[in-house]
């Protein structure tokens, strides 16, 4: 089945702009409720979490009114991270998962994730199965077999506990002045009451959220605000998290932020020196650095590429037995304590790494040197296809030919956007510049 609801992560748009409405949100709860629904009987739920975006409430809603329409009871979280939608879910014996967010975009986007009953994302299959049965309609159910709604005031207690049970027996972050960006989204409460109950000094910033200031200037997109505080405070570690917390991005003590591939980096060194790397491989995804791959395959460690999106990710992963993946852009997975993305908890490893060896951040942030990287995105009208152009694919080969042995291309669509990604790594800055430039004018002028 083909999808076109559907994108990398979801279903994702403006927030009351196709196929971001209400109506469609109402519809796409009953056709979830109806495919979790089949081939049993006996009493059905869905656990439903979101962020701090104002266009949350609307679509909780309508969700909520699809969901009950079908005869499925509703558990909702209020504002919990991601990750908390995939744990509470197989916790609280839910059929699935919805996490409303739309992760690090603007405050006027918003999505919906879905998670099955194991806590995991759905699959491409899944989803477009779902998808068929939005344009279908689906019967909704007897009156008197109407699903109920509940609040759930706990869930990001529930989560709290799981994730501080993440560290070690006995160990504190006493001594540790942490910085948190909360992004003034769905961790903004949890993520400071975390570090503080772990006994870490908390400076907590991006934690006053108002519905429309979500990841405005904060967060794993913007540290610059965390690394300026962390130099202003003294502080020991910043993490910065995106809108819904699936993300971090580490600030050293210098004010130096480390992204994805420098935390996992740490973390399959780490845990292959302890013996508990899955196969001797990390699962990351075609964005990672050059310089990851090489710093892998010098401890004797390998490096598992997938498509963009940590739900790709975590497919790897689990088809292959590994425990360790994630993004450059933050997406850590760790399946040995959660089923997708947490910053939090990749940050709270990231701190107990340091209380475990005394190092300083700056000291366990910088694994690698990368290769230099260019990432330019260029956005396209709508009904366009730029890379279906001539002109641009014969500008690829001769880019892919300027770059063979010497370094890689990546060329893309945004599965969120009407953008595609140009991504190039050489050792040589000026054909770097070059080779990204040039493609970038021509996919422009051909979108």
């Amino acid at each position: 089945m083909t999808r076109s609801l559907f994108g990398t992560d979801g279903v994702r748009g403006t927030a009351n702009t196709h196929p971001m409405t209400a109506e469609l949100a109402m519809r796409l709860g009953a056709a979830a409720g109806r495919y979790f629904r089949r081939g049993s009987g006996g009493v059905h739920r869905v656990v439903i979490g979101k962020d701090t975006r104002l266009s949350g409430y609307m679509f909780e809603t309508a969700m909520t009114a699809g969901f009950t329409s079908v005869g499925m009871n509703v558990l909702l979280l209020g504002p919990v991270p991601t990750p908390a939608v995939g744990m509470l879910t197989p916790s609280m014996r839910a059929d699935a998962g919805v996490m409303i967010s739309a992760s690090h975009n603007p405050h006027q986007d918003n999505g919906i994730k879905f998670f099955g009953p194991d806590g995991f994302k759905l699959g491409d299959d899944a989803e477009a199965e779902i998808e068929a049965m939005v344009a279908s309609g689906v019967d909704p159910a007897r009156p008197a077999n109407i699903g109920r709604a509940k609040r759930v005031d706990d869930g990001r207690f529930r989560y709290a506990e799981r994730v501080k049970a993440t560290l070690p027996q006995g160990q504190s972050l006493n001594g540790l002045k942490i910085v948190i960006d909360c992004a003034n989204g769905a961790a903004h409460r949890v993520a400071p009451e975390i570090l503080w109950e772990l006994g870490a000094e908390v400076v907590a910033i991006g934690n006053a959220p108002d519905g429309r200031n979500i990841n405005e200037g904060c967060g794993s997109t913007r540290p610059e605000a965390c690394a300026a505080r962390v130099i202003a405070e003294g502080a020991d570690l910043g993490i910065c998290l995106d809108g819904d917390a699936d993300r971090v991005m580490i600030v050293d003590e210098t004010g130096q932020v480390a992204d994805g591939d420098q935390v996992m980096a740490l973390f399959a060194r780490r845990w292959a020196e302890e013996g508990r790397l899955a196969g001797g491989t990390l699962v990351a995804t075609v964005m990672s650095n050059l310089g990851l791959e090489r710093f892998l395959e010098g401890h004797d460690l390998r490096l598992e590429r997938t498509a963009v999106g940590d739900r790709y990710v975590v497919e790897a992963m689990r088809a292959g037995g590994f425990n360790l993946g994630g993004e450059q852009s933050g997406h850590i997975v760790m399946t040995d304590h959660a089923t997708t993305g947490d910053g939090l908890l990749a940050g709270l490893q990231f701190a107990s790494a340091m209380v475990a060896t005394g190092k300083r951040a700056s000291e366990l942030a910088r694994q690698f040197d990368r290769v230099p990287q260019k990432l330019e995105n260029v956005r396209f009208a709508a009904g366009s296809d730029p890379l279906s152009s001539p002109a641009v694919k014969a500008e690829i080969e001769a880019a892919e030919k300027r770059l063979a042995g010497a370094g890689r291309l990546l060329i893309r669509k945004s599965g969120t956007e009407p953008l595609v990604r140009v991504m190039a790594e050489a050792e040589d800055q000026d054909i770097l510049n070059e080779v990204v430039g040039t493609l970038v004018e021509r996919i422009s002028a051909e979108g």
